[in-house]
């Protein structure tokens, strides 16, 4: 199973990229995980701009081959960053062939504060339903303080290991009920 990650934040020492490096740390034998790593190339959407600018056929192109995204966003404003909500925007469209169409997705987020990200997953679950991608609902992770986690980008505590080890199960078990068979 081949899995792609979002990192929805372009920060160098993001603990959201972090989180998803973790994840895919955490995956059943079989599960791989390959970052995206080119959000920030990513041009202002512009449903004017025929064709793609070659970043967002690389991104919609990695969204194809993959069976399943993992989105890890940090909360800014109580919301999605804007980077992230550009990306979701640009594999949007079209609709009738969004990558993004039908593709399972799996959802992390970490953020300073106590809730460690619960209203900006929210809000990318509301924004994935114009997408038709399933959100996996449970497992929640929400990684608060990530700053007491992750030592230079490394997870280091053992609880938090261990939820993304029941994370990663279920995720793949949900993405495995979208395959085709």
């Amino acid at each position: 199973m081949q899995l792609l990650g979002l990192a929805g934040s372009i920060r160098k020492g993001s603990h959201n990229r972090a989180l998803l490096r973790a994840v895919g740390e955490h995956l059943p034998a079989g599960a791989t995980l390959t970052i995206f790593e080119r959000l920030a190339e990513l041009p202002t959407f512009d449903p004017d701009v025929h064709p793609d600018p070659e970043p967002v056929a690389a991104w919609k192109a990695a969204l194809a081959a993959a069976d399943g995204l993992v989105i890890a966003t940090p909360e800014y404003n109580y919301s999605v960053p804007g980077v992230l909500k550009n990306a979701i925007d640009w594999a949007s469209r079209p609709p009738p062939t969004s990558p993004l169409r039908g593709k399972p997705v799996g959802i992390v987020s970490a953020a300073a504060g106590m809730s460690g990200g619960m209203r900006a997953q929210y809000h990318l679950r509301q924004i994935l339903v114009y997408t038709d991608s399933p959100a996996m609902m449970q497992p929640e992770v929400f990684v608060a303080r990530p700053q007491d986690r992750f030592v230079d980008g490394v997870l280091t505590d053992a609880a938090t290991k261990e939820h993304l080890t029941r994370f990663g199960a279920a995720l793949v078990t949900w993405i495995d009920r979208f395959r085709p068979r």
